[in-house]
């Protein structure tokens, strides 16, 4: 294979790898695109509501961002890590607000 044909074939799979991603994002609910978008927060680190709202493709979304994180029971979402835009840390649904603030500072977070 020579090295114009690698880039051809490296392009095509680019452009069609986001092609598929934008695929199954337009099949995702709002819901599902919000779980993933928290699920990629990295531990010790935070992201608010609204920002979680904004890279969900729904900026004006930040109240149903939290609605969804109240009603999340999965372990593998870290809902812990998203926080209310004024720094306050916002509810928690698997023991409140201090528990979500151990977490926190389990993960190196300074409150």
């Amino acid at each position: 294979m020579t090295l114009a044909s690698f880039v051809l074939t490296a392009k095509l799979l680019v452009k069609n790898c986001k092609q598929f991603t934008l695929l199954i994002k337009n099949k995702m609910s709002f819901s599902d695109t919000v779980r993933l978008v928290v699920q990629k927060i990295p531990k010790g680190e935070v992201r608010t509501y609204k920002q979680v709202a904004i890279d969900a493709e729904k900026p004006k979304a930040a109240r149903a961002v939290a609605n969804i994180m109240a009603k999340n029971f999965n372990p593998k979402i870290p809902c812990h890590r998203v926080i209310k835009s004024d720094g306050t840390l916002g509810g928690y649904n698997r023991g409140g607000v201090s528990v979500k603030a151990k977490l926190l500072l389990s993960e190196g977070v300074i409150l």
